[in-house]
């Protein structure tokens, strides 16, 4: 699962603070990727449907990246100029409406589902003591059999009552098939950056520099002393509704705070290349995909990761309580 919020086993992430959930998953016989792509494709007019509500994204060069990293193994700096194609992106994360639609016209089984059980942050847990700390050292993120996208806090536990709000404990895997059925996919990380910004430059939200501006809050993050006592000053606990707060200049909600958002690249280094590159992607391979925005659980003291330039990764296989996604595809 993910690193600075999410644990991971990624030894490149061993000593940069968490706050995101889990790690990796123990080896399994399951065969994840061959589920996703045996997904059968929506028909064309709900394809058509999904890509309707996608907003159109200028090209252009814009620089990629912050001055200096807060955690050097997120490889988030130095900043560089990139260029990118037009393309279109999801002004929401898909919700939990979303998804459960997918799941109703393909019968799909997500990563958690088939694995028996998903990483839920204790303080949404009515009983933390009932589940096994996970991984050891991370008191906050705790294994939960049973957890999965329809049951975010285990069994007992449905979302009835947040059709609008992100899903949550989707791996890497989920979101392709979900990609595959509807006839798009995931945002690359230069692309989902280039649409984070908002056509802003330089600055560390999609709205400025400062984190509560005006006094009123324009993202769903930590307030009060992680992990134990979240105030919810901003209205939260858990995930908000994916259309809370103030749009950025793209007309695209929560790019900052609320969940953690994959993205199609592997985790690795940049390089230096010569030149500007024209619509970067990451390595050809890795073991971890990347995850971009911070999500409900970022806090400045543990894990400053909500800004429109920080990144994270996690195992492809990984779900937590605050890992989601939204939909691209390319300029129509």
């Amino acid at each position: 699962m993910t690193q600075s919020d999410t644990p991971a086993t990624d030894a490149l992430c061993a000593e940069t603070p968490r706050c995101c959930g889990g790690g990796g998953r123990a080896p399994s016989d399951l065969d994840h990727m061959a589920v996703a792509e045996a997904v059968q494709p929506a028909p064309e007019a709900v394809q058509d449907e999904i890509r309707a509500g996608l907003r159109e994204i200028p090209g252009g060069f814009f620089d990629m990246g912050a001055r200096k990293s807060t955690f050097a193994e997120d490889l988030d700096s130095p900043r560089r100029k990139v260029f990118v194609s037009p393309f279109r992106i999801s002004p929401y994360t898909v919700t939990n409406a979303d998804f459960a639609r997918f799941v109703e016209a393909t019968g799909y089984r997500s990563v958690a589902e088939r694995e028996g059980w998903s990483y839920v942050f204790h303080l949404l847990l009515q009983t933390p003591a009932d589940w096994p700390v996970s991984p050891p050292g991370l008191r906050w993120w705790r294994r939960v059999d049973g957890a999965f996208w329809a049951q975010p806090e285990g069994p007992g536990t449905d979302v009835a009552d947040r059709g609008d709000h992100p899903v949550t404990h989707v791996a890497w895997y989920d979101a392709l098939a979900y990609c595959r059925w509807a006839g798009v996919r995931l945002p690359r990380e230069a692309e989902w950056e280039r649409a984070g910004r908002g056509g802003l430059a330089h600055l560390k939200f999609p709205w400025g520099n400062t984190l509560v501006p005006g006094g009123e809050f324009a993202m769903n993050t930590w307030q009060g002393r992680f992990p134990d006592e979240n105030s919810a000053e901003d209205g939260y606990v858990g995930t908000a509704p994916v259309g809370s707060y103030a749009p950025n200049g793209y007309g695209l909600y929560n790019m900052t705070g609320n969940v953690w958002e994959w993205v199609q690249d592997w985790f690795g280094p940049r390089g230096a290349p010569k030149g500007v590159p024209r619509d970067p992607r990451g390595p050809e391979s890795g073991t971890a995909k990347v995850q971009r925005g911070g999500s409900f659980l970022c806090h400045v003291s543990y894990c400053d990761r909500y800004h429109v330039h920080s990144r994270t990764r996690n195992d492809p296989d990984s779900s937590t309580s605050n890992s989601g996604f939204r939909i691209a595809a390319d300029a129509a």
